[in-house]
């Protein structure tokens, strides 16, 4: 080795040996603990080895040290491709397969190569003999390291590709070069120094790759970032430097195939391409379109998204309804771009924008038409308006022009649209922030999703409230049919009074009877109505005597016929309200009543069964087929009867069910009906408690 290939093979791994410690020095103080991690670590740290010893001899070309580093080089390269395959992760099927087929591959190839340098360092072959067979193990190597980054990318899923691609093509141009130099020493057997020498570039330009696809790739369990500022003016430098070489080169076939004119030529082309290069360094238009290309493509965004959209979502949710939520929505926004304030314009119901929320902000009394030039602004474009830049440079918002209050709002700085779905909801109009801030694209986007994340969260507001109203009205609506329901059947009990009055008006007990009748149904339409205008609260449940029930029901319809035969045990009661569980005994027991012709029999009874005080009601009417006891017994609406609501059993079911009780229905057409009420029973000690 000449004194020339001697140094410039030590700055080549001098250079490779400094890029490799300190990209494992910060791989070191990011790493988690991660098997991944600890392949990538072991590989550059064996990477690091290798230029070490190649440097050493370098300056002392001994062939121990030349074997020494033949086996850190196998190292390195079996870590960097065990690296590749635990990217895979595979959990079976062909990828497993093949993970395990390049796996025993690499362990043959790096083991023969170990195998030969170690027999050539122990003494055991001729460093003659041995040294072909050692540059074909390590060709072997190479080109397995090779194979295992095609692997790896034609394995790796397409969508994630995306991620992996600057490491595959790193890997892959160090190991095509490490093939070139050792098939040129296995054909020519000998080592062609020079190459040689050149080994640690490919390699060591292969980590900022590296370092590019673990920005990419964040499962990969390193904290890795790169500088903006770094890797910006090393884009630059490179974009420039490439530009360079391209004018080299055409000045140089300027020059070459120009003739007389070919140096003038080439002399102007350089010039030219000067003022160029200066001219794309110092424009800021280009500059800024360079940064956002690199923040885009090669970091982390400026925002934790993440983090962000869970501070935006607790905060809309943290404060739902009234006045208090139009005020988190602004302040929430508002939030994001240091913003002391700002208002809030919900669209009402003729459709105009008016001011609904505001922070910081002092009362306005504008009002935006919803066909005006802001909101078909912002529909058509769906844009955030800095009115700073609409100010200076007007054409950027395609002649868009202010609204009028906006001069009531000096401070006014941008307006956020509030999209749900491609309607227009509203818009927050913020005020100037405390410290400058750049509205990039990255703010703006941020404002956006932030923005349509408050809309629907509006919107759901909204919607949850006219739930509420129609809940209302649906309640309102129920109570008034229940209502209606009883209403009916006390004017069936005046009616039937009305018809026997001719025939015993001069009766001493029927005039009673009348005047009992009348007052009970007074009564009960006075407390209808009570509940109907909802001007006292529901009575609270109270022990109930359901033989007592009964025999109320029975005297209450003891003008009808048939006869209700009444039988049971007294004293078995139940939680219940007294009111509400005769009126839905009184409905069972009136259908029995009208299902039944005046000669069939009617019955109530009144028995303990378990946990239970059940009321049986039996009668020998037309009964029901089993199809409408499924299917239109118990729903609201439906009946038999042709001045029926369809109500009352619908009721019952529902309170029976209130009271934690059941209803139980046997019947069959022609054959008459059986109905159980089942209720809780309630026993001795409970009841004196209770009452």
């Amino acid at each position: 080795m000449n004194a020339l290939t001697s140094e410039w093979a030590a700055w080549c791994y001098g250079l490779g040996l400094t890029v490799f410690l300190l990209f494992g020095l910060h791989l070191w103080f990011g790493w988690r603990g991660t098997r991944r991690g600890g392949w990538l670590l072991c590989a550059v740290a064996a990477s690091a080895l290798w230029c070490a010893l190649s440097g050493l001899f370098a300056f002392h070309p001994l062939w121990q040290l030349w074997v020494l580093a033949s086996l850190a080089d196998a190292a390195r390269i079996g870590f960097w491709i065990v690296f590749c395959m635990a990217l895979l992760s595979p959990e079976g099927g062909a990828v497993a397969s093949s993970v395990a087929r390049i796996r025993t591959l690499v362990l043959a190839s790096v083991a023969a190569r170990a195998a030969i340098d170690l027999s050539i360092l122990l003494g055991l072959g001729g460093w003659q003999g041995s040294g072909l067979a050692s540059i074909a193990s390590a060709l072997a190597c190479a080109v397995t390291g090779l194979v295992a980054v095609e692997q790896l990318y034609r394995n790796f899923p397409v969508e994630s590709r995306w991620g992996i691609k600057p490491l595959c093509l790193g890997l892959a141009a160090s190991f095509f070069f490490d093939i070139y130099v050792l098939a040129d020493a296995f054909l020519f057997r000998r080592v062609d120094l020079a190459l040689w020498a050149l080994r640690a570039v490919p390699a060591a330009l292969t980590m900022p790759l590296v370092a590019v696809s673990a920005t990419r790739s964040r499962d990969w369990d390193f904290r890795i970032s790169l500088s903006r500022e770094v890797a910006f003016h090393t884009t630059a430098l490179a974009l420039v430097g490439g530009f360079l070489l391209v004018v080299s080169g055409v000045g140089y076939w300027v020059r070459y195939f120009g003739g007389e004119w070919g140096r003038s030529l080439q002399t102007l082309l350089f010039f030219v391409s000067l003022v160029v290069t200066v001219i794309a360094l110092f424009s800021g238009s280009l500059r800024a379109h360079l940064k956002v290309w690199l923040s885009k493509h090669f970091f982390r965004y400026r925002y934790d998204y993440r983090s962000e959209w869970l501070k935006v979502t607790n905060a809309l949710v943290a404060s739902e309804g009234g006045p208090d939520f139009l005020i988190r929505i602004v302040r929430t926004l508002a939030d994001l771009v240091e913003s002391p304030g700002g208002v809030l314009w919900l669209k009402n119901r003729s459709g105009a924008f008016i001011p609904e929320g505001r922070m910081n902000v002092h009362p306005l009394s504008a009002e935006e038409a919803g066909d005006g030039p802001l909101a078909l602004f912002l529909r058509t474009s769906g844009w955030i308006i800095d009115l700073e830049q609409v100010r200076s440079h007007p054409s950027s918002y395609e002649g868009f022009v202010p609204p009028e209050w906006v001069s009531e709002l000096p401070d006014a700085w941008l307006i956020v649209p509030l999209f749900v779905g491609e309607e227009l909801e509203g818009f927050v109009v913020l005020l100037t922030a405390r410290t400058r801030i750049d509205v990039d694209w990255e703010v703006l986007d941020l404002l956006k999703l932030a923005g349509r994340q408050a809309a629907v969260q509006l919107e759901r507001m909204r919607a949850t409230e006219a739930l509420l109203e129609a809940q209302k009205f649906d309640s309102f609506n129920r109570m008034s049919a229940f209502v209606v329901h009883d209403l009916k059947n006390l004017v069936a009990q005046l009616q039937l009074m009305l018809r026997n009055a001719d025939r015993h008006v001069g009766n001493p007990e029927f005039q009673q009877d009348m005047l009992e009748t009348v007052r009970h149904v007074q009564q009960r339409m006075q407390d209808l109505m009570g509940q109907l205008q909802e001007k006292r609260p529901i009575d609270p449940r109270r022990p109930v005597d359901l033989f007592d029930v009964l025999r109320r029901i029975a005297e209450a319809k003891r003008q009808q016929k048939p006869e209700i035969k009444v039988s049971g045990e007294p004293g078995l009661l139940t939680m219940a309200h007294p009111e509400r569980v005769e009126r839905v005994v009184g409905h069972i027991v009136q259908n029995a009543l009208d299902a039944t012709d005046d000669e069939g029999i009617v019955s109530a009874e009144v028995y303990a069964d378990g946990a239970w005080v059940c009321t049986e009601v039996r009668d020998t009417g037309a009964g029901m087929s089993a199809q409408f006891i499924r299917e239109r017994l118990f729903k609201p609406f439906q009946t038999t009867k042709k001045a029926g609501m369809g109500i009352g059993a619908y009721e019952a079911l529902q309170y029976i069910s209130e009271l934690g009780g059941k209803i139980d229905v046997e019947s069959e057409p022609g054959q008459g009906t059986r109905m159980i009420v089942r209720l809780p029973v309630l026993g001795a000690d409970l009841a004196s408690a209770a009452a």
